[in-house]
């Protein structure tokens, strides 16, 4: 991340400042307490509200900053260059505020975004279930209507922010006997009775994020809690929304990959066998060389993404393709310069090893990459 991308300007490089700093201070010397407690601080949403860091691409009218997505990308790489993924800030600011100013009614949005940008409120977003994963259309949770509430009833699982969300969306059935069509969007607050939450996952890497199980037994919202203009918009709603969400995985795993090389070429510039630094070594120079070059192509096709989306020209295949891409080519970045490390490389203690696991999920999560392929393929 030497170079300035071509998206980014002094306006944002001051956001990068702020970015880097904040993580630096309150992320980074807390990162082994967020893994042991398998969350953050509650208090570290409010001290990036205070500074502005949350909701930046929201307008200001409704407590954001009013910025754009671009804005979102930069506190995204300052995270994944301290390579940390306890904190669910990229779900909450670029996935979960979006939802709200797209599909929410004028007051769902000045009742929640200003509570979400000031870290008052953090969101999360309820799809995945424990019989159901990238098929959205087959959702048992069902959201029935009774005079002006809605019940609902079900489960999900692998919930980012699930522990500490205060605000949920929830993907639902309003419609049984509809597939795709009887898909709706409800907000729940967690405070609602029925509402409960399972434990904190036991997952193989991103161990400091609070992700969770959710339960809902006869919860009851107002109507009014409905994401759109009517019933059985969800499907549509979670189709336009996705590619901003698979957007945000190709910026953190090309990020993933820059920070990945940095800490490897000063490992082994500074590791010596043999009589001399590993990076003497054929192999190993070969390698980088590799993990370079990949890492430039990743980023050249990312920024090139984020430039079409800030046009609003970002097409369905193409950002597939970029989380396809990305994602696969962090996970095998992650793995070569692993092993560089030797012994080390598998030490907790050492960021590279947090990064190869954490960043595994990142072909599951948003889609699978087989779904990606398929998506890919239907343009061809």
């Amino acid at each position: 991340m030497a170079e300035r991308s071509p998206w980014e300007t002094d306006d944002l490089t001051a956001v990068r400042d702020l970015a880097r700093s904040f993580c630096e201070k309150e992320i980074k010397p807390n990162i082994e307490k967020f893994i042991e407690q398998h969350h953050v601080d509650r208090e570290l949403w409010n001290k990036a509200g205070e500074l502005g860091l949350l909701c930046m691409s929201i307008p200001e009218e409704y407590g954001g900053g009013g910025g754009t997505f671009a804005h979102e990308a930069v506190l995204i790489e300052e995270q994944a260059r301290i390579a940390d993924s306890s904190w669910g800030a990229s779900l909450h600011n670029g996935i979960i505020a979006h939802y709200l100013l797209a599909y929410g009614s004028e007051e769902q949005k000045r009742t929640w975004l200003p509570k979400m940008a000031s870290g008052e409120v953090v969101g999360a977003i309820a799809m995945t279930e424990p019989g159901t994963g990238s098929d959205l259309q087959a959702v048992k949770t069902k959201a029935i209507r009774e005079g002006d509430e809605y019940v609902i009833d079900g489960s999900k699982t692998f919930i980012t922010n699930g522990g500490q969300a205060d605000l949920i969306i929830v993907v639902a059935k309003t419609d049984v006997s509809e597939g795709a069509k009887g898909i709706s969007l409800v907000l729940v607050e967690a405070d609602r009775p029925g509402f409960r939450r399972g434990r904190v996952l036991d997952k193989v890497g991103q161990r400091g994020q609070d992700t969770s199980e959710l339960f809902f037994d006869g919860v009851r919202v107002p109507t009014s809690n409905l994401l759109g203009t009517e019933e059985g918009q969800g499907f549509i709603q979670l189709m336009q929304q996705l590619p901003q969400e698979r957007l945000i995985i190709a910026v953190a795993s090309t990020a993933g990959m820059e920070v990945a090389l940095e800490h490897t070429l000063a490992y082994t510039k500074d590791r010596t066998a043999f009589g001399r630094p590993i990076f003497g070594f054929q192999n190993t120079k070969f390698k980088l060389a590799e993990v370079a070059t990949e890492a430039r192509i990743a980023r050249v096709f990312t920024d090139d993404c984020i430039i079409k989306h800030l046009d609003g020209k970002l097409d369905i295949p193409t950002v597939a393709m970029a989380k396809w891409w990305t994602s696969e080519r962090a996970m095998a970045v992650a793995d070569e310069c692993l092993q560089l490390f030797g012994g080390y490389g598998y030490m907790n203690e050492y960021p590279i090893a947090r990064m190869w696991a954490d960043q595994r999920v990142q072909k599951i999560y948003a889609g699978t990459n087989e779904i990606m392929k398929e998506i890919i393929s239907r343009s061809l």
